[in-house]
């Protein structure tokens, strides 16, 4: 029998598209082992230096006294922290993007991050669970405020997140919105729950009003092992969702019409993959307060990467979202020296002109 060969444009094709699949995998290894190299740092820098050779000696269980504490108690909880945080953030940011068709999307422009902070400060203020405290072994370099009910803050700080997103989707459910639109009453949503957390503050003392800014500040560096265990499983088992879905998601990029056409649920994923983007982003606020803008941010830089397929989207979002927090709180606490500036205003610094430049892409179009 004679041997059909396929056509030498559908080989080239193969090739060239092998080749630019290997040079986008190859790129992310690369964002890891900077992500690993920065680790490496940010255990090594701050108001108490130490060396490489310290740094693992302390991490083999080889150190004890102020090195191990130091390593153990403060560092790597906070790095650990950062990353996950920063990882949840970045596929928040992906799974709203991607499910509204709306590169705008995010938890702080959805309302979600706002409507955590109005249940924070009812929390502290209506239930008192704010107050003041000395000496914190966990905040280095901050106030000596603390948070003494952290469960209570937490819990209201979830339940308000969640509330953001059931009204987001029950408008856009009754009344067919478009993804613009959705935005816009996300925005308007937001600016309900800052008015009531300011109208909170307004009959607050002044210890519950410096509990609330100091929980809104956003600070990675709050949590114990036990609060980073939780984000961690929930992170971990939502990306897994959206990793099984990518699929899904990247018929959702022609449309919906098309996507039902394939056989997609475009509803159910819609709902599903909300719900869940909104416990990850509520999770990362409810322990760490307010870190604006980064779920915005780390999806439209991996797109200029790697484009919008969803196969390498994710993790590229999720990756440079645990890079940019860590390397914003690193930064934070290399500046500021003995203390630590708060990762929210860092945060914000670098979402903010890119908001802004997302609006003027999207009227000079």
């Amino acid at each position: 029998m004679r041997e059909v060969h396929p056509p030498s444009g559908s080989k080239t094709i193969t090739l060239v598209y092998r080749e630019a699949l290997k040079k986008k995998v190859l790129l992310f290894l690369a964002i890891l082992l900077l992500l690993a190299l920065l680790m490496g740092y940010a255990l090594a820098v701050g108001s108490y230096e130490l060396s490489l050779s310290g740094v693992v000696r302390a991490l083999l269980g080889q150190a004890d006294g102020p090195m191990e504490t130091v390593i153990w108690n403060i560092r790597f909880p906070r790095i650990v922290a950062a990353i996950l945080s920063g990882w949840g953030l970045g596929l928040a940011g992906i799974a709203f993007q991607s499910l509204l068709k709306n590169p705008l999307a995010s938890p702080s422009t959805l309302g979600i991050s706002q409507g955590a902070a109005f249940g924070a400060a009812f929390a502290i203020v209506v239930f008192g669970a704010g107050g003041m405290q000395a000496g914190s072994l966990r905040v280095q370099g901050a106030s000596p405020l603390n948070i003494y009910s952290l469960y209570a803050v937490t819990l209201f700080a979830f339940g308000g997140a969640l509330a953001a997103t059931l009204v987001i989707l029950t408008l856009a459910r009754l009344k067919k919105m478009s993804p613009e639109t959705i935005i816009l009453a996300g925005v308007a949503l937001s600016s309900l729950f800052v008015s009531g957390t300011i109208l909170i503050q307004y009959f607050a003392s002044e210890v519950e009003i410096a509990a609330v800014v100091f929980w809104a500040f956003g600070d990675v560096a709050r949590s114990t092992w036990k609060e980073i265990g939780v984000l961690g499983l929930a992170t971990g088992l939502i990306t897994s969702y959206f990793a099984l879905n990518r699929w899904n998601l990247n018929a959702l990029l022609a449309g919906e019409e098309v996507a039902k056409s394939l056989g997609v649920e475009v509803e159910r994923i819609r709902i599903i993959g909300m719900l869940l983007a909104t416990v990850v982003a509520a999770l990362v606020t409810c322990f760490h307060g307010v870190i604006a803008f980064l779920g915005l941010l780390a999806p439209h830089i991996g797109r200029r990467l790697i484009g919008s397929d969803h196969r390498l989207l994710i993790p590229y979002s999720c990756a440079l979202g645990a890079l940019l927090l860590l390397l914003a709180d690193t930064a934070g606490r290399v500046i500021i020296g003995s203390g630590t500036l708060p990762v929210g205003v860092l945060t914000s610094f670098l979402g903010a002109p890119l908001f802004l430049y997302l609006l003027w892409r999207g009227y000079q179009r």
